[in-house]
Protein backbone atom coordinates (compact mmCIF):
# COMPACT_ATOMS: atom_id res chain seq x y z
CA UNK A 1 0.00 0.00 0.00
CA UNK A 2 1.28 3.50 -0.48
CA UNK A 3 1.85 6.01 1.89
CA UNK A 4 -1.68 7.45 0.97
CA UNK A 5 -3.54 4.53 1.00
CA UNK A 6 -2.61 3.65 4.14
CA UNK A 7 -3.36 7.54 5.45
CA UNK A 8 -6.70 6.91 3.97
CA UNK A 9 -7.63 3.64 5.55
CA UNK A 10 -7.19 5.73 8.62
CA UNK A 11 -10.12 7.97 7.08
CA UNK A 12 -13.13 5.59 7.45
CA UNK A 13 -11.89 3.69 10.40
CA UNK A 14 -12.83 6.48 12.94
CA UNK A 15 -15.63 5.06 15.46
CA UNK A 16 -17.30 4.74 18.99
CA UNK A 17 -17.44 6.91 21.60
CA UNK A 18 -17.17 7.77 25.24
CA UNK A 19 -19.59 8.33 27.84
CA UNK A 20 -18.80 10.48 30.75
CA UNK A 21 -20.18 9.28 34.69
CA UNK A 22 -23.53 11.46 34.38
CA UNK A 23 -24.16 9.36 30.47
CA UNK A 24 -24.25 13.49 29.50
CA UNK A 25 -22.90 14.78 26.16
CA UNK A 26 -21.67 13.37 23.28
CA UNK A 27 -21.97 9.28 22.60
CA UNK A 28 -19.73 9.71 20.06
CA UNK A 29 -16.14 10.64 21.62
CA UNK A 30 -15.22 14.12 20.81
CA UNK A 31 -11.87 14.14 19.18
CA UNK A 32 -11.98 10.55 18.31
CA UNK A 33 -11.54 10.97 14.66
CA UNK A 34 -8.56 13.47 14.72
CA UNK A 35 -5.53 12.81 13.24
CA UNK A 36 -7.03 10.72 9.84
CA UNK A 37 -7.92 11.82 6.61
CA UNK A 38 -11.95 10.45 7.51
CA UNK A 39 -13.03 11.98 4.13
CA UNK A 40 -10.92 10.27 2.10
CA UNK A 41 -11.70 6.50 0.49
CA UNK A 42 -9.95 3.49 1.24
CA UNK A 43 -8.37 0.38 -0.80
CA UNK A 44 -10.02 -2.12 -1.29
CA UNK A 45 -9.52 -4.53 1.50
CA UNK A 46 -10.07 -5.57 5.14
CA UNK A 47 -8.60 -3.20 7.84
CA UNK A 48 -8.27 -3.31 11.99
CA UNK A 49 -7.75 0.01 13.64
CA UNK A 50 -7.19 0.06 17.36
CA UNK A 51 -7.59 3.98 19.24
CA UNK A 52 -6.91 4.10 22.95
CA UNK A 53 -7.25 6.99 25.12
CA UNK A 54 -6.83 7.93 28.64
CA UNK A 55 -7.43 11.39 30.45
CA UNK A 56 -8.81 12.89 33.55
CA UNK A 57 -11.05 16.26 33.94
CA UNK A 58 -10.45 18.12 36.68
CA UNK A 59 -14.04 18.10 38.67
CA UNK A 60 -14.03 19.08 41.73
CA UNK A 61 -13.96 17.95 44.69
CA UNK A 62 -12.21 15.12 42.84
CA UNK A 63 -10.96 14.32 39.44
CA UNK A 64 -12.69 12.25 36.76
CA UNK A 65 -11.07 9.61 34.68
CA UNK A 66 -12.10 7.74 31.53
CA UNK A 67 -10.17 5.50 29.39
CA UNK A 68 -11.27 3.75 25.86
CA UNK A 69 -10.48 0.96 24.19
CA UNK A 70 -12.08 0.97 20.21
CA UNK A 71 -11.26 -1.91 18.32
CA UNK A 72 -12.85 -1.32 14.70
CA UNK A 73 -13.14 -3.85 11.76
CA UNK A 74 -13.99 -2.59 8.58
CA UNK A 75 -14.16 -3.98 5.03
CA UNK A 76 -13.81 -1.58 2.19
CA UNK A 77 -15.56 -3.17 -0.22
CA UNK A 78 -15.37 -3.44 -4.56
CA UNK A 79 -18.89 -2.06 -4.67
CA UNK A 80 -19.14 1.69 -5.86
CA UNK A 81 -22.63 3.95 -5.43
CA UNK A 82 -22.76 6.64 -7.20
CA UNK A 83 -19.02 7.15 -7.46
CA UNK A 84 -17.90 6.23 -3.89
CA UNK A 85 -16.65 3.60 -2.41
CA UNK A 86 -18.61 1.17 0.11
CA UNK A 87 -17.52 0.85 2.98
CA UNK A 88 -18.92 -1.15 5.94
CA UNK A 89 -17.65 -0.66 9.13
CA UNK A 90 -18.30 -2.14 12.91
CA UNK A 91 -16.66 -1.58 16.68
CA UNK A 92 -17.33 -2.95 20.08
CA UNK A 93 -15.72 -0.25 22.11
CA UNK A 94 -14.38 -0.64 26.25
CA UNK A 95 -14.83 1.49 29.07
CA UNK A 96 -13.54 2.53 31.87
CA UNK A 97 -14.59 5.21 34.27
CA UNK A 98 -13.96 6.34 37.79
CA UNK A 99 -13.44 9.07 40.12
CA UNK A 100 -9.78 9.83 41.85
CA UNK A 101 -9.30 7.89 45.37
CA UNK A 102 -12.60 6.47 44.65
CA UNK A 103 -14.56 3.08 42.91
CA UNK A 104 -13.90 2.42 38.86
CA UNK A 105 -15.91 0.49 36.72
CA UNK A 106 -15.59 -0.99 33.22
CA UNK A 107 -17.54 -2.84 30.54
CA UNK A 108 -18.37 -2.91 27.10
CA UNK A 109 -19.92 0.47 25.89
CA UNK A 110 -22.31 0.85 22.81
CA UNK A 111 -21.27 -1.49 19.83
CA UNK A 112 -21.21 0.55 16.22
CA UNK A 113 -22.47 -0.48 13.23
CA UNK A 114 -22.18 1.85 9.63
CA UNK A 115 -22.40 1.94 6.25
CA UNK A 116 -20.22 4.76 4.32
CA UNK A 117 -20.06 6.23 0.88
CA UNK A 118 -16.24 7.33 0.36
CA UNK A 119 -16.01 9.70 -2.77
CA UNK A 120 -11.85 10.41 -4.71
CA UNK A 121 -12.81 14.07 -6.19
CA UNK A 122 -9.65 14.07 -7.56
CA UNK A 123 -6.80 16.83 -6.53
CA UNK A 124 -6.11 15.34 -3.73
CA UNK A 125 -9.61 16.21 -2.08
CA UNK A 126 -12.05 13.79 -1.03
CA UNK A 127 -15.15 13.56 0.59
CA UNK A 128 -17.34 10.61 2.87
CA UNK A 129 -20.79 10.30 4.06
CA UNK A 130 -21.53 7.71 6.82
CA UNK A 131 -24.50 6.22 8.41
CA UNK A 132 -24.76 3.82 11.37
CA UNK A 133 -25.85 3.52 14.47
CA UNK A 134 -25.09 2.46 18.29
CA UNK A 135 -26.94 -0.03 19.81
CA UNK A 136 -28.65 0.60 23.40
CA UNK A 137 -27.21 -1.89 26.19
CA UNK A 138 -27.20 -1.92 29.52
CA UNK A 139 -24.13 -2.56 31.10
CA UNK A 140 -23.46 0.20 33.35
CA UNK A 141 -21.00 2.24 31.49
CA UNK A 142 -23.33 2.21 28.06
CA UNK A 143 -26.38 4.09 27.21
CA UNK A 144 -29.13 1.73 27.61
CA UNK A 145 -30.92 3.55 24.30
CA UNK A 146 -30.37 3.68 20.59
CA UNK A 147 -28.89 6.78 18.31
CA UNK A 148 -28.39 7.24 14.84
CA UNK A 149 -24.97 8.86 13.97
CA UNK A 150 -24.29 10.55 10.32
CA UNK A 151 -20.33 11.96 9.54
CA UNK A 152 -19.96 14.42 7.19
CA UNK A 153 -16.16 14.33 6.40
CA UNK A 154 -13.85 16.29 3.73
CA UNK A 155 -10.04 16.00 3.45
CA UNK A 156 -7.07 16.95 1.37
CA UNK A 157 -4.14 14.27 1.11
CA UNK A 158 -2.16 15.69 -1.62
CA UNK A 159 1.91 16.37 -1.44
CA UNK A 160 2.01 14.69 2.20
CA UNK A 161 -0.94 16.77 3.72
CA UNK A 162 -3.80 15.69 6.29
CA UNK A 163 -6.28 18.39 6.40
CA UNK A 164 -9.01 17.35 7.22
CA UNK A 165 -12.15 18.41 9.18
CA UNK A 166 -15.14 15.55 9.79
CA UNK A 167 -18.70 16.41 11.71
CA UNK A 168 -20.80 14.22 13.31
CA UNK A 169 -24.18 15.01 14.12
CA UNK A 170 -26.19 12.63 16.90
CA UNK A 171 -29.46 11.64 17.01
CA UNK A 172 -31.21 10.11 19.91
CA UNK A 173 -34.17 7.39 18.83
CA UNK A 174 -37.38 7.82 20.33
CA UNK A 175 -38.13 5.43 23.12
CA UNK A 176 -37.44 5.27 26.91
CA UNK A 177 -34.41 6.07 28.36
CA UNK A 178 -32.92 5.92 32.13
CA UNK A 179 -29.68 8.14 31.33
CA UNK A 180 -29.43 11.55 29.76
CA UNK A 181 -29.22 11.29 26.04
CA UNK A 182 -28.66 14.86 24.02
CA UNK A 183 -28.66 15.09 20.16
CA UNK A 184 -25.01 16.52 19.24
CA UNK A 185 -22.97 17.69 17.16
CA UNK A 186 -18.84 16.85 17.13
CA UNK A 187 -16.58 18.69 14.64
CA UNK A 188 -12.87 17.07 14.55
CA UNK A 189 -10.01 18.88 12.72
CA UNK A 190 -6.62 18.16 11.55
CA UNK A 191 -3.59 19.46 9.64
CA UNK A 192 -0.86 17.29 10.09
CA UNK A 193 2.34 17.03 7.45
CA UNK A 194 4.06 14.13 6.82
CA UNK A 195 8.29 14.51 6.73
CA UNK A 196 9.92 11.01 5.14
CA UNK A 197 7.84 8.29 7.65
CA UNK A 198 7.18 11.16 10.34
CA UNK A 199 3.73 13.03 10.50
CA UNK A 200 3.05 15.85 12.82
CA UNK A 201 0.75 18.57 13.32
CA UNK A 202 -1.86 20.56 15.00
CA UNK A 203 -5.27 18.68 16.00
CA UNK A 204 -8.63 20.21 17.27
CA UNK A 205 -12.09 19.15 18.04
CA UNK A 206 -15.65 20.86 19.45
CA UNK A 207 -18.60 19.22 20.84
CA UNK A 208 -22.07 20.62 21.62
CA UNK A 209 -25.44 19.17 22.72
CA UNK A 210 -28.52 20.24 20.54
CA UNK A 211 -30.99 19.98 22.89
CA UNK A 212 -32.19 19.34 26.57
CA UNK A 213 -33.50 15.85 27.01
CA UNK A 214 -34.38 16.85 30.39
CA UNK A 215 -35.85 20.59 31.43
CA UNK A 216 -33.17 20.98 34.02
CA UNK A 217 -30.71 19.78 32.16
CA UNK A 218 -27.10 21.74 31.26
CA UNK A 219 -26.14 21.74 27.86
CA UNK A 220 -22.58 20.71 27.26
CA UNK A 221 -19.83 21.92 25.32
CA UNK A 222 -16.25 21.96 24.98
CA UNK A 223 -12.99 22.93 22.21
CA UNK A 224 -9.91 21.31 23.05
CA UNK A 225 -6.52 21.57 21.30
CA UNK A 226 -3.36 19.54 20.58
CA UNK A 227 -0.37 18.38 18.85
CA UNK A 228 -0.04 15.09 16.96
CA UNK A 229 2.96 12.85 16.02
CA UNK A 230 2.72 9.36 13.67
CA UNK A 231 5.13 7.06 12.13
CA UNK A 232 4.83 4.98 9.23
CA UNK A 233 5.98 1.70 9.81
CA UNK A 234 5.43 0.18 5.87
CA UNK A 235 2.33 -1.76 6.25
CA UNK A 236 1.56 -0.44 10.20
CA UNK A 237 0.88 3.38 11.37
CA UNK A 238 1.15 4.18 14.46
CA UNK A 239 0.12 7.59 15.59
CA UNK A 240 0.02 9.67 19.21
CA UNK A 241 -1.68 12.14 20.20
CA UNK A 242 -2.10 14.63 23.24
CA UNK A 243 -5.40 17.40 23.89
CA UNK A 244 -6.56 19.54 26.25
CA UNK A 245 -9.97 21.67 27.08
CA UNK A 246 -9.48 25.58 26.21
CA UNK A 247 -13.00 25.42 26.92
CA UNK A 248 -16.07 24.10 28.72
CA UNK A 249 -19.33 24.21 29.56
CA UNK A 250 -21.10 22.12 32.02
CA UNK A 251 -18.66 19.62 32.23
CA UNK A 252 -17.47 20.56 35.77
CA UNK A 253 -13.95 20.90 34.62
CA UNK A 254 -11.19 20.64 31.61
CA UNK A 255 -10.21 17.39 30.31
CA UNK A 256 -6.79 16.54 28.85
CA UNK A 257 -6.41 13.51 27.47
CA UNK A 258 -3.77 10.78 25.44
CA UNK A 259 -4.26 8.71 22.70
CA UNK A 260 -2.61 6.33 20.60
CA UNK A 261 -3.82 4.95 17.65
CA UNK A 262 -2.93 1.75 15.40
CA UNK A 263 -3.98 1.21 12.04
CA UNK A 264 -3.28 -2.90 10.05
CA UNK A 265 -3.91 -3.87 6.86
CA UNK A 266 -5.60 -7.19 7.18
CA UNK A 267 -6.29 -7.79 3.86
CA UNK A 268 -5.99 -6.49 0.27
CA UNK A 269 -6.71 -7.91 -3.14
CA UNK A 270 -3.49 -7.97 -5.71
CA UNK A 271 -3.25 -4.76 -7.56
CA UNK A 272 -4.30 -6.18 -10.66
CA UNK A 273 -7.93 -7.39 -8.87
CA UNK A 274 -8.92 -4.42 -6.70
CA UNK A 275 -11.66 -2.60 -8.03
CA UNK A 276 -11.63 1.16 -9.26
CA UNK A 277 -14.36 3.66 -10.12
CA UNK A 278 -15.14 4.12 -13.65
CA UNK A 279 -14.22 7.93 -14.54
Amino acid sequence: MTTFARMAAAGALSLVAVATPVHAGSVTQPGETVGIAAGAPLPEGVYFVNTADWGCRNTSPDTTCVGVDIPVLAWATPVFLLGGRLQLLTAAPLIEVGVENGDYTSGFYNPFFAAQLAWDLGNGFGFSYMAGFYLGVNTGVAFDSTSFNQRFAVSYTADGWNLTANAIWGIQANGVSTTVNPNFLNVDLTATKKFGKFEIGPVAYYSTDLNKPLPFYGKQSQFAVGGLVGYDFGPVIVQAYLTTDVYQENYGGNDTRVWTRIIVPLWNPPPSQAAFPHK
